[in-house]
């Protein structure tokens, strides 16, 4: 029975990453938080799959601002903590 329920538990899909998840994580190990528009820019620039929102439109009102580099690294290195990358 136990053999059964150990191959049950490499069966079982991983859990969601949640953006909230991220932002605990670099706020607990780097000490800063990062917004959730950082995290999706950081997850574009690495060709990451994202969400198709249904209310998408084709022009942004504002541009895309991009995360200073020691964000970029730190939500990498989330990224990677959650085995995304």
């Amino acid at each position: 029975m136990d053999a059964i329920a150990e191959r049950a538990k490499k069966y079982q899909p991983k859990p969601k990453i949640t953006y909230k998840m991220v932002q605990e994580y670099v706020q607990k190990k780097y000490g800063f938080k990062v917004h959730t528009a950082y995290i999706a820019e950081v997850k574009r620039l690495l060709g990451l799959t994202m969400y198709d929102a249904p209310n998408v439109t084709e022009e942004l009102k504002q541009p895309r601002k991009h995360p200073p580099k020691e964000k970029v690294d730190a939500i990498t290195d989330a990224l990677k903590y959650f085995e995304v990358i």
